[in-house]
């Protein structure tokens, strides 16, 4: 005998029933055991399912709760973004907003309230579907401001001729050239062509020290009125590390230059430069600030500088006969001097660092005449709205601001603006090298005739 046949026990029915009756009465028996077995089950379960029933529903109550208080939060953040920037919604979310328009009952006010959209707006979309159908939605036709072919041609030729340029740079220097184009169309151009390698926003932002204090802010009335002072040194070709000499003698010729800058506040031109074989004194530093005052054809009111020994009691001598009014930056501040810091990286990073620096003390000043040159008058300035410090000085129209050349054959209509040539103009990059230099630019643009 089996287990199962011991667990169950077994009907005894008459010998004299046929077969078919002793089959259905142990259908029915079983059936009704079944039955049975379950009917318990539920009964003993039913208090354990309303609890867990009851449980669920509680804590569905409360996920609905915190998803509408989450909702109700970004409605509030939503409906303080400009229009200019609100979500643009493709086809098949704009069927879906319409197919909820139409389950809620929503009128036109209350939908486009919630989607951050004007009512206008939806109004069009519920119009294009009954005159068109739902293909109508989605947009066929090239935008307006779509930029040809060949304007993503000339930002990618420019960032593989020069790859240091960033995408400010290249969108500055198009526009003086007559190209107006925004950084972001520049930047959207690179990533589809050759891959940039200017650090992303959000790095750049990260890289920055947020717990500096913001320097005094130095208001200049015009050119001349506020000037900068600052020494550096750029090693030479033969600025190599001899551990066994002294410090003090690698700080001069010929291992490194000593190069003393002046820059213009107002308009960040450099109106003086020099190149010592050795740390220039302060008497060698106030006949640089001599020179500059009789290139510039006046001295400045105001005169910024570090706390080096050059600018002591005889440079506060000079400034007092010359009726100069000196500043000192800061001692431990970060950026109390920054404006001319950063005039000395640029001519640094994007010139003399490019090449082998001379040890021939005329040939290095032609270099830093010529980097000098081209920065005054070739290089657009961030600060300046893409000027150069040339076209500030000498207050004239900058380059920047002339009517623009407009390669698109339609674009949005701007009041008062002048466009030169014609509607899809073929334009054609020339690039040029100031004094023959390679690593100092000079951008062009031509219209095919």
């Amino acid at each position: 005998m089996s287990i199962l046949d011991r667990s169950e026990p077994k009907i005894a029915l008459p010998k004299a029933w046929p077969h078919v009756a002793k089959s259905a009465i142990v259908h029915v028996l079983a059936l009704a055991h079944f039955v049975i077995v379950h009917v318990r089950g539920w009964c003993a379960d039913s208090p354990l399912r309303r609890v867990r029933l009851s449980a669920e529903c509680e804590r569905l109550r409360s996920e609905v709760t915190m998803l509408r208080e989450e909702l109700r939060i970004k409605d509030a953040r939503l409906a303080r973004i400009p229009p200019a920037k609100r979500p643009h919604y493709p086809p098949t979310e704009r069927l879906a907003i319409l197919a909820l328009k139409a389950a809620r009952g929503w009128n036109l006010v209350q939908t486009a309230a919630r989607f951050l959209v004007e009512p206008a707006t939806i109004a069009s979309w519920l119009e294009r579907i009954d005159e068109e159908g739902q293909h109508a939605l989605v947009q066929t036709s090239a935008p307006v401001n779509k930029y040809p072919d060949l304007l993503r041609g000339i930002v990618c030729r420019l960032k593989a001729a020069f790859p240091a340029l960033g995408t400010l740079r290249i969108a500055n220097m198009l526009a003086r050239a007559g190209l107006h184009v925004a950084r972001t169309t520049v930047r959207r151009f690179l990533k589809k062509g050759p891959r940039s390698t200017e650090p992303a926003p959000a790095e750049a932002a990260s890289a920055a020290t947020p717990t500096a204090e913001p320097p005094k802010r130095i208001i200049s009335r015009g050119p001349n009125h506020t000037w900068l002072v600052d020494l550096t040194v750029m090693p030479t070709t033969a600025g190599f590390w001899v551990p066994w000499l002294p410090f003090s003698f690698l700080q001069s010729w010929p291992f490194c230059w000593w190069i003393v800058v002046v820059v213009d506040h107002f308009s960040r031109k450099v109106v003086g430069h020099a190149v010592f074989k050795r740390q220039p004194t302060a008497a060698e530093v106030l006949r640089v600030l001599d020179r500059a005052s009789r290139n510039a054809g006046r001295r400045p009111k105001y005169l910024i500088s570090d706390h080096g020994t050059q600018f002591g009691e005889e440079y506060r001598a000079w400034c007092k006969r010359r009726g100069v009014r000196p500043r000192f930056g800061a001692i431990g501040k970060f950026g109390s001097i920054s404006l001319i810091e950063r005039c000395i990286l640029t001519l640094k990073s994007e010139g003399l660092r490019r090449i082998l620096v001379p040890l021939r003390q005329s040939a290095m000043r032609d270099e830093i005449s010529a980097i000098v040159d081209w920065y005054n008058g070739f290089r657009p300035h961030e600060a300046l709205g893409g000027a150069t410090p040339n076209e500030i000085y000498r207050k004239v129209r900058p380059a920047c601001r002339r009517p623009r050349i407009e390669p698109r054959a339609r674009y949005p209509a701007r009041r008062g603006e002048k466009r030169r040539g014609k509607k899809g103009a073929v334009v054609k990059l020339l690039i040029g090298h100031h004094e023959g230099r390679s690593h100092l630019p000079v951008i062009g643009l031509r219209v095919a005739a």
